[in-house]
């Protein structure tokens, strides 16, 4: 069989605070899914997160897609997503079984035996585009325009998430580089569960969500998120709350909510939001889902 040497974390952009055009620099569509590496090595296909957890029996149509591409050797980065009637990738979506499941590849570090790390994205591209017929399943990243302040401006009308700007130049490094740039059009973020409040009204199982991020090594309260889910979310979650429950509150900051119940900072969940306030907290929070592909502790609270 054909192997692949080697095993890598992904390239991860660095996030940009407006945005902007440079030559030499193209922009992308960001999707909101989750990233994935494939390795195909032969007639075997393994689907790996970003925290190195094998994921190919929860994609089995996505292994099966790779399975088939004529290359022996096939190192792929990309991400998976599930996307609305306009093409639109949501987050929720891929939590909930709905939309059009695609993998969306966006790079190519081995193929026919060959180490790509070394050569330029525009390069790597390049062998992506000749190795890759796209299909239902398997797309290519969607480039947006030459220039990065029309590129935003197309990808704010269509209703993205927001754009990846990278460099022609970049070689492939594992971590957070500045040779790829994200900026973002909706606010949207990864937060630490660390408990939750008593239900009201007619609501089951648990009022809002405790959330937080971690700062200086602790983890800091940025507020509670109330909406985004139905009884069936609410059932799940607190199932598996129930395994979580502690006595003490995992948050380094004060939380002033009489009754909540504290949980082990276990789990992340993906929230939206249309502001973050001075003091770190979110206006209009709203919740899309859980994430196991990443660890608690990558999740960094960052200054309004």
């Amino acid at each position: 069989m054909s192997i692949i040497p080697f095993r890598i974390s992904p390239m991860l952009a660095t996030l940009a605070d407006e945005p902007f055009t440079r030559p030499d620099w193209i922009f992308e569509e960001k999707y909101d899914g989750v990233r994935m590496w494939a390795y195909k090595e032969g007639k075997h296909v393994t689907l790996i997160s970003r925290n190195g957890i094998d994921r190919t029996a929860r994609y089995p149509t996505i292994a099966n897609a790779v399975k088939a591409l004529k290359a022996s050797t096939l190192a792929l980065d990309g991400e998976i997503i599930a996307s609305d009637t306009k093409k639109v990738s949501r987050f929720q979506f891929l939590q909930q079984g709905k939309g059009n499941l695609q993998f969306a590849l966006f790079d190519i570090v081995f193929a026919k035996g060959k180490d790509l790390r070394r050569k330029p994205l525009s390069a790597r591209r390049e062998v992506l585009e000749q190795l890759i017929e796209p299909s239902a399943l398997l797309i290519l990243s969607a480039r947006l325009a030459a220039d990065g302040i029309k590129a935003f401006k197309i990808a704010s009308k269509k209703g993205l998430e927001g754009i990846i700007a990278k460099s022609v130049s970049s070689l492939y490094v594992e971590g957070r580089s500045r040779e790829w740039l994200k900026v973002k059009i909706h606010k949207e973020d990864e937060f630490v569960i660390g408990g939750f409040t008593k239900p009201g009204g007619t609501r089951s199982y648990f009022g809002a969500l405790l959330i937080g991020a971690h700062s200086g090594g602790n983890l800091r309260y940025m507020g509670k998120v109330g909406t985004g889910f139905d009884e069936k979310t609410l059932q799940s979650l607190h199932r598996v709350f129930k395994s979580l429950t502690q006595a003490k509150s995992p948050f380094s900051t004060n939380v002033r909510e009489p009754g909540a119940t504290f949980l082990s900072p276990k789990l992340i969940a993906q929230i939206s939001y249309t502001e973050q306030t001075s003091d770190g907290k979110l206006r209009h929070p709203v919740y899309l889902g859980l994430r196991d592909d990443k660890s608690p502790e990558e999740v960094i609270w960052r200054e309004a």
